[in-house]
Formats: structure tokens, sequence, C-alpha cells
């Protein structure tokens, strides 16, 4: 097998594809294998999509964004978080700002052509907090509510006046669930997401106020604040263009997990009465320890590039309109299950998404039994992208295909009516 350079878009033709856990057999067809055409199952909504997957759909955190980090993989939005950027590392006293990390990022991201910039504006600064833990993230006092609602107008107010030009959305809290990052309650943060949105659509209207990202994994703590916020800020007639969640599986859990996730979140949505707007997953990741005793998973191989691919298509069969992963860094990152970093494999699958997905239409995806089978096509050519949702499932190639390769350009020849075993990596069936 071999494998292209990380960031080509080139195809490369290999001896053989055990590493797609794919199996190639004479021409023809079985009648327990799936074919292109399946029928379309009670499968999660799907988003459209006009004129091509946009690049948006792909978005990221940067690991020293602020100092000059730059991912190679390839994402059309950033989010600043954990990039020394929040409001209590920012406005140290009552009217002191230290702007330099987000001049910084913005300086950064500018030089390399990023123009969809998200600011989260949380967290609390010590002198404003209304309650002092030191547990608090990052810093003590930071997961609290305000004292004086006026000092986070005026934090809200101070940085719409100095970067209404470079950001293009402002999401209020992250994980406003956890209480190591919101120990206020629901109605708080409902005032706050008001608060926040009236001052930015005065200023810059067009700019999006995303709503606090709750975590999905830990299900009582979403239970418990997520349908309360969303009643609270339907009383103040919906004050966000998009609502957010974050969908960390628990440490075993893979995309179908994710999924589940999603469903839960989507439902509640819909039980709140809460109007039809975008929803963005702002944060993302496997493999990550717990809940509870559950130790972290390695993820890693085609494994890993699989994974990523399968999340961007996901968010396409979900209606996710974008996903921030977290996070690319320099080196390995101890908390993360995939890791992206140059020349890793979980980078790579950004380099598959890019190439298999961005820019292309996407035609919808067919489930029959254990297959998932999603279908694109851009100037004049079409392909199919395919996977087990667990497992393996068997497969014939359509009586076009010429090509199957998995997310790190590991390739085979595959004629029409090959009969294949599907893996739960993805693999691209290029098309005549």
């Amino acid at each position: 097998m071999v494998r292209n350079n990380r960031n080509s878009k080139l195809v490369v033709l290999a001896a053989g594809i055990s590493a797609l856990a794919l199996t190639l057999t004479a021409c023809g067809s079985s009648s327990d294998s799936a074919d292109a055409t399946a029928t379309t199952s009670d499968a999660p909504a799907e988003v459209e999509v006009v004129d091509g997957v946009p690049a948006t759909l792909v978005g990221m955190h940067i690991e020293g964004a602020e100092g000059g980090a730059w991912a190679a993989a390839p994402f059309g939005a950033l989010r600043m978080w954990d990039n020394g950027t929040a409001w209590s590392q920012i406005e140290l006293a009552k009217g002191e700002f230290k702007w330099g990390n987000i001049d910084g990022l913005i300086e950064n991201a500018t030089s390399k052509g990023m123009t969809d910039i998200m600011m989260v504006l949380g967290t609390t600064p010590e002198w404003a907090a209304k309650e002092i833990n030191d547990s608090d993230y990052p810093q003590p006092g930071a997961a609290s509510a305000p004292a004086n609602m006026a000092d986070w107008d005026d934090w809200v107010s101070a940085v719409v006046d100095r970067y209404s030009d470079s950001f293009t959305s402002y999401q209020i809290w992250n994980e406003a669930n956890l209480k190591n990052f919101f120990n206020g309650t629901p109605a708080e943060m409902a005032d706050m997401t008001k608060r926040a949105y009236d001052i930015i659509k005065a200023k810059t209207p067009e700019a999006l106020v995303v709503a606090p990202s709750p975590s999905t994994r830990l299900t009582g703590a979403f239970n418990k604040f997520f349908p309360a916020y969303l009643e609270e800020l339907g009383k103040l007639d919906w004050p966000v263009d998009v609502f957010a969640i974050h969908t960390y599986p628990k440490a075993d859990g893979d995309p179908v997990a994710r999924g589940a996730l999603i469903e839960a979140a989507q439902q509640v949505l819909t039980a709140s009465g809460a109007p039809e707007l975008p929803l963005w997953d702002t944060e993302l990741n496997y493999g990550l320890a717990g809940p509870g005793d559950l130790p972290k998973q390695e993820i890693v191989g085609a494994d890993a590039a699989g994974f990523v691919v399968r999340t961007y298509i996901d968010d396409l069969r979900y209606g996710i309109d974008r996903s921030y992963w977290y996070i690319w860094s320099l080196g390995a990152y101890d908390l993360l299950g995939i890791q992206a970093f140059p020349g890793s494999d979980g980078e790579q699958g950004f380099f598959a998404i890019d190439n298999w997905v961005v820019g292309a239409s996407y035609d919808g995806c067919e489930e029959s039994g254990n297959s998932v089978i999603c279908n694109f096509s851009a100037a004049g050519s079409s392909w199919i992208v395919a996977w087990a949702q667990t497992g393996e499932a068997p497969y014939t190639t359509p009586e076009n295909s010429q090509l199957v390769c998995d997310p790190l350009a590991n390739c085979q020849e595959a004629a029409g009516g090959s009969e294949i075993t599907l893996s739960e990596v993805p693999v691209r069936v290029y098309l005549q």
C-alpha cells in the first residue's frame, strides 16, 4: 500500500488494501449485498446544501493560534477558546484590558486568509464574580455569573467596539451546563444572552449570536440545564441566531454514539418550541476519559481519519451546519483520543473531507441494514462515500465504479459489481 502526501488531492493506486478492511472478490452481486440504490431509511433529517458543501462545515480550534500557530489541515471557520482570550483573561481589572492575545490571533488568522472567526465571550473575571470558586475554569470566579450585569454589558460592548470588523460570530458561553464552567442559573444565562444579543445587534447587525454550548455527554447535567435555559430564552423571544451543542461521546463512544447525542439535543430543542435556527457543534473529539472511571481511548490510524470523515458527513445527515474540532496542536495533546497535529492520521482525515466533501454537491445518504451510502458530485463527476455503522457490512459496487480509497489514500481498483466488505472506516468509491 502506498500513502500519498498528506495534503495532496491526487489518488494513488496500491497493490493491496488490507488496511481498509475491504475484501474484493469476482465481479457479480449477491442477495445479501447492499447496492448504491438502497432505500432511504428513517434516518436523520438532512440539511439542504446550496452550491456545494461550504468550507465552514469544518471548524477548528488551534492551540497557540494567538502566538502564530496554524493548522496545516484545511478548515473554514475558527473558534477562539483556550487561547487566553476569555473575559477573565482579558479584563484583569475593571476597565483595564489586555488585548494582546486577541490581537495576535486576529492578525495571525487574517494573514492566513481566515475570515470566519468566533469569539467566545465568557468567562467572568474574579473582580466581577458573584461567587468565587478555586475550581472554576480557567481562573477562580470564572464560572460565576457577574455580580453586576452592567459589567457584562460593558465587556460585550468593549469587544464589539474593538473587533466589529474581525468577528463573524459571538458565542455567549462555553459548556454552561457544567459547574466548573458556569455555576449560575439558567435564567441568569438567558439574561446574559439577551443583553449580549441586544448590544451586538445594535453595533454589528450582521454578526451571528451563538447560544451557549451545553455538553451533551453528561446527560444529567444536560437535562437539568438545557431545557430550563431554553424555557427562559423563549420568554425573551429567542435572542440568538444559532443554537450550539458539544457532542463529545463517552470514552468508548463512536460516531454512532455522537449521532445519538445530536438527536437527543434536537429533541429537546423541538420540545421547547425553539425556532428553527442553525445548530452548530462548537466542540468535539472522541475517546476522552469518562464519564466515571472509563479510561481514555486512543484512536489511531485509519480509524482516526475515518472518525473525522464520518463526523462531517454525519453533520450533513443530521442537519448540523458546522462543527469545530478540538483541537489542532503542534504535538500530542494528552486529553484527546484523536490527535490532529502535523503528520497525524487524524489530521489526514481533514484532508480527506476537504477532498471528498467540501465544495461538492451533497446528494443524500441512504441506509441499508448496517451500511451508510452517501452520494456526492462535482464538475461532472460523481462518487460514493460508504461505511458500516458498526463492524462490517457487505456492499456491491455500482456498475460504473473504478476505484476505492480510504481516508489515508490507500486505494484499490474495484470494477463495477465488485463485492467488498465495508468497515467502520469510510471509503470513497470513484465512479466513471
